[in-house]
């Protein structure tokens, strides 16, 4: 996934990812590595704490579709049935959190 990186584009990870050969390979990418910085780090780079925010969303909206069995199994073995089985998952949390 990170190969589809590119201009513009930001990288939100968790501290298990903080490197300075993966800054500097997205920078060369033109990419943005927001990355926590581990504690005991000499050279903290720059971060934002605003955008870090967002990684925590993704990671609910994962922790949701776990809760659908057949996702979290992959019951699916084909490629194409189990994406459109995520899509349809994902469009049924989408619709619980958009209702009035």
């Amino acid at each position: 996934m990170l190969d589809t990186l590119g201009g513009g584009d930001a990288l939100l990870a968790d501290r298990v990812y903080d490197s300075d050969a993966l800054r500097l390979e997205m920078a060369a990418r033109g990419a943005w590595a927001n990355i926590k910085p581990m504690p005991g780090r000499k050279r903290r780079p720059p971060f934002s704490a605003f955008l870090y925010r967002y990684r925590n969303l993704v990671e609910r909206v994962f922790s949701k579709l776990k809760h659908v069995r057949a996702v979290a199994t992959r019951f699916e073995k084909h490629s194409e049935n189990y994406l459109a089985l995520v899509k349809l998952a994902s469009a049924k949390i989408w619709m619980r959190f958009t209702r009035r």
